[in-house]
């Protein structure tokens, strides 16, 4: 992945060009199409995705929470916090997605860890 294209992505956008490089070498490309459920509601979270492209819909309990769109990242509080996902997303157009799974999450914190902070700023965000 091309570090370059993560500093589009905002709580990435303010890391060190080192950590941004790390996260580059950690991170995979992920394409799919519009309707694809990328979590479900009460399932264990084993990755954090970004939107590079496209948009997705948040629901809780079949009620329409968000909608997500570049640049919005989710499946963080479950990773950092080994919880079940809180809601359910489904894309609403093609996506691209970066998506870093629970280890890569757990390497990078160990590598670059002022990337953890901008991650828990994102979900005392969330919880606001």
């Amino acid at each position: 992945m091309d570090a370059d294209r993560l500093k589009k992505i905002p709580v990435f956008a303010d890391v060190d060009p080192d950590a941004t490089s790390i996260i580059a070498k950690l991170a995979s490309e992920v394409s799919v199409p519009a309707g694809k459920e990328l979590v479900r509601q009460g399932d264990y979270s084993y990755d954090l995705l970004a939107i590079e492209e496209g948009t997705a819909e948040v629901t809780r309990g079949g009620r329409h929470l968000a909608d997500l769109g570049p640049g919005d990242v989710l499946g963080e509080i479950g990773v950092l916090e080994r919880r079940t996902r809180n809601a359910t997303v489904r894309a609403t157009s093609p996506m691209l997605l970066v998506a870093l799974d629970r280890w890569d999450v757990k390497r990078l914190c160990k590598q670059a860890p002022a990337v953890l902070g901008h991650l828990e700023a994102l979900v005392e965000q969330r919880r606001a």
